[in-house]
């Protein structure tokens, strides 16, 4: 090869010419290196808000399969009165829902008592005694309007602020616009129902087109927290040590000809941070060092409760060691495991919520006594909400279909204004009424809780400025302090 640099060819040749020098390559280079890195931004650095907020990280619970509003939060006798006969006719509705209502269907009242709750008079159903405590510290957001009833673009939507898949998830704005206050473990991190993946998996949390490291990491809440994670046990970490800043030392020669390439630095600073998640990881999900009392308290000891307590108490450990976003999905793609209650919606609701209704409160319950929910976003959000009538006859087992006209959130914790609810539905809780709420007003209101502000929050991608709002949001200014 005609040059005498090694780095001048592609690292394939370079290494298969040179394994024999490598060693004397990274000694000469490293002074020199050390000296660059130093004058190099740290990727992951914590960054300033935008706007002055509390919320320094944010806990994202995803119901997969669309939580039915009308057996949860939202309280509607008037289909008590109507239980079984076809909805009057409904103007103004189109898509999806309005062949819905022109085929034969049949109102389906809740089959679960309704209870105010609090200072704040928060409608809870019976499922969800233990959040129902927590009703003056949650602000509901009722008759949130998608642009998708089906479960693949909505599931997207919510979370990504786009029916299409592509584009950066809400975790990877907030990972973006404020670094990560914890450096040896990601900014973002996804835990998964570990009876398997929702809708679009991964797509969900996705980093889209920003750049490669604001990707959520998976972690597993069973055996190695990230496969291949573990150190070969031949090898040292001195060994490993050496090895990982050799490669390092490669991949920055390999960068500064290719200054654009996202994906390449982010690899270089996932070598780095793998390195360091190596002691950090496994000692994060370790729970067996909790106490018994706090692991009853999130149901550990309870089949039911077990499984998402188990998440909810691994995101708190995430927020209490710093990692800027955590994202938690209950729900199984579509089938008995996700909220998708097309038929029986009593008994699917009943083990729906007997999963999460402890733990979430849990959740709320840690945080605020370790005197972390003041600086902590909680959300609750689901891709879509539910009708109230089943298409066709009522059936012994009602169920109820998609209705992306009203979804209902609640969001708790830092500059969320305690007890309050914003958007208003109609009687029958099919979609709200008055000033539209759409989801890409919640997700600059989240934006802005988070201290960041959607309209400047951008990213220039194919020769335009793109935002997780895109075409703009409104702030919800009523559920915040």
């Amino acid at each position: 090869m005609p040059s005498d640099n090694i780095f001048a060819c592609n690292r394939r040749n370079a290494l298969s010419r040179s394994l024999n020098g490598l060693a004397a390559v990274a000694v000469a280079d490293l002074l020199r290196s050390e000296a660059s890195a130093a004058n190099e931004p740290d990727l992951f650095a914590p960054r300033p808000q935008q706007i002055p907020r509390k919320a320094k990280r944010c806990i994202f619970l995803f119901m997969q399969g669309g939580v039915s509003q009308l057996d949860s939060f939202e309280y509607k006798p008037t289909l008590e009165k109507i239980h079984g006969q076809q909805l009057p006719r409904i103007p103004e509705i189109s898509g999806e829902l309005q062949g819905r209502l022109s085929f034969p269907h049949a109102t389906v009242a809740s089959p679960f008592k309704f209870q105010q709750h609090g200072n704040s008079g928060h409608w809870f159903s019976e499922l969800y005694p233990h959040l129902a405590k927590h009703s003056d510290q949650l602000a509901f957001i009722r008759g949130i309007k998608t642009d998708n009833q089906n479960h693949g673009p909505s599931t997207l939507h919510v979370n990504t602020g786009s029916q299409f898949p592509g584009h950066p998830s809400i975790g990877s704005w907030v990972s973006y616009g404020l670094g990560s206050d914890n450096q040896d473990m990601p900014g973002y991190v996804v835990i998964q129902d570990s009876r398997g993946a929702p809708v679009n998996g991964a797509a969900i949390w996705s980093n889209g087109y920003l750049p490669a490291a604001w990707q959520g990491t998976l972690l597993r809440t069973n055996g190695a927290p990230i496969l291949n994670l573990a150190r070969q046990p031949s090898v040292s970490a001195v060994q490993q040590r050496r090895e990982f800043d050799v490669l390092k030392q490669l991949n920055q020669q390999h960068h500064r000809v290719r200054p654009d390439d996202s994906a390449l630095e982010a690899r270089i600073a996932a070598w780095e941070l793998a390195f360091r998640m190596q002691s950090a990881a496994p000692q994060l999900i370790d729970i067996s060092r909790e106490t018994a009392a706090t692991q009853d308290l999130y149901g550990l000891n309870d089949p039911a409760t077990a499984g998402f307590g188990r998440q909810c108490l691994l995101a708190r450990r995430m927020a209490e060691s710093g990692v800027r976003y955590t994202m938690l999905v209950h729900g199984v793609q579509i089938g008995p495991h996700s909220w998708d209650d097309h038929g029986n919606v009593k008994d699917g609701m009943i083990r729906h919520s007997k999963e999460v209704d402890q733990p979430v409160a849990a959740l709320l319950t840690d945080l605020q006594h370790r005197g972390m929910l003041e600086d902590t976003l909680v959300v609750w959000a689901s891709e879509m909400g539910r009708t109230p009538f089943r298409n066709g006859e009522l059936g012994n087992n009602p169920g109820r279909e998609h209705n992306s006209w009203n979804l209902v959130m609640w969001m708790a914790g830092g500059n969320v204004k305690p007890g309050t609810s914003v958007g208003e539905t109609d009687e029958f809780g099919l979609r709200g009424i008055g000033e539209e709420i759409h989801i890409r007003d919640v997700h600059a209101t989240l934006l802005n809780l988070m201290g960041l502000d959607d309209e400047t929050l951008r990213f220039l991608h194919a020769g335009r400025l793109r935002r997780l709002t895109d075409i703009g949001g409104n702030v919800l200014s009523g559920m915040i302090t």
